[in-house]
């Protein structure tokens, strides 16, 4: 039996790919708990500098198994509150984590896994990308998607969006805020890699410190914000990335 989730690891970029392509990578139990370990090991392992998730085949997510998702019926609520926090978690570590995060979204994004992509940091879209999130076509609410959908595109176009269940092509869904960038089909591949590996050449330090300012930035005022990001402003001066980056600049 296949891994739910491959794992490679080249020049500092830990590339995630969900591995169910008959399922259209849909996030079972197995796949949810793959992330999980992955994750783990990127955090705590300094050669890992970038995370990029990608899916298997045709689609990068089709959102939760339908199957497990219909036996989850049967169940207690307390018993499906358990399972839905474990995908909730894999979107908090997400933001918590302090290396950049990229989704590389080609095919369909639905529900779950259009959450999936929003909560990267960056997320980039083929052109003939499609997202969407029809969980109100089955009787369901996108709930653990929610918090990540409205943050990037603001009540009133999320409301529609979750309210419709329509799938938006991958220029919609730029011009919303839902994804970082749109690449032609024919040169994704090559011009992801290139940006990957731009981002891995970045200080580690300097990127813990914007992730932590952008989680940190949430629970501010405007004023307070101001504030913390001076404090962060005069943290990175001190760091070993800085020095070395202004210095070989003012060399040009």
């Amino acid at each position: 039996m296949s891994e739910p989730v491959l794992t490679s690891l080249d020049q500092g970029v830990f590339t995630l790919t969900l591995n169910r392509p008959d399922k259209r990578n849909a996030l079972d139990t197995a796949t949810i708990d793959a992330l999980a370990q992955a994750l783990a090991r990127a955090d705590l392992e300094r050669e890992i500098r970038v995370v990029a998730i990608r899916g298997a085949g045709k689609d990068f997510c089709a959102g939760a198994d339908l199957a497990e998702l219909l036996a989850s019926a049967d169940r207690a609520a307390a018993d499906n509150e358990r399972s839905a926090l474990a995908l909730g978690e894999i979107f908090l570590v997400l933001r918590r984590l302090s290396k950049p995060t990229v989704a590389v979204v080609h095919g369909r994004a639905l529900a779950g896994g259009a959450g999936l992509a929003t909560a990267c940091d960056i997320v980039i879209a083929s052109a003939s990308s499609r997202f969407g999130y029809p969980e109100i076509e089955r009787g369901f609410v996108p709930a653990m998607v929610m918090s990540m959908l409205r943050r990037s595109v603001g009540e009133k176009r999320a409301f529609e969006l979750v309210a419709t269940g329509r799938q938006i092509d991958a220029d919609e869904a730029l011009a919303m805020g839902l994804v970082s960038r749109v690449l032609p089909d024919a040169t994704a591949d090559t011009e992801t890699t290139a940006l990957l590996g731009r981002l891995a050449a970045r200080s580690p330090t300097a990127f813990a410190l914007t992730k932590q300012l952008f989680t940190e930035l949430d629970q501010r005022t405007f004023d307070d914000g101001i504030l913390l990001g001076a404090r962060v402003n005069a943290l990175s001066r001190t760091g070993p990335d800085f020095r070395r980056a202004i210095a070989e600049f003012l060399e040009r």
